[in-house]
């Protein structure tokens, strides 16, 4: 056993260790690529779904309403649908 090849060590907080051939270390760089790499998730709690962004630019249902000028055009023009008003 003396001709035992001498394998690379590294120190660690529970004293001095064997790295394994072909195995290198885990670095924070390497932690932190895998953090960055999973989803967002809450903190409170991790199962929660995201709630839809309805505000704004983004509501999808305020696409939907009729715009009050919409319905001022139509009563002084007597038409009793504003979709008709926008036919001329």
């Amino acid at each position: 056993m003396t001709d035992a090849p001498e394998l690379p060590t590294e120190t660690t907080p529970q004293g001095e260790q064997i790295v394994a051939p072909g195995v290198k270390p885990i670095t924070l760089r390497d932690r932190l690529a895998v953090r960055a790499a999973q989803p967002i998730a809450p903190r409170r709690n991790p199962n929660a779904r995201q709630k839809p962004c309805n505000v704004g630019l983004f509501d999808e249902a305020a696409r939907n309403q009729r715009d009050m000028l919409d319905l001022i055009r139509a009563a002084t023009r007597g038409t009793p649908n504003p979709e008709h008003s926008k036919e001329n």
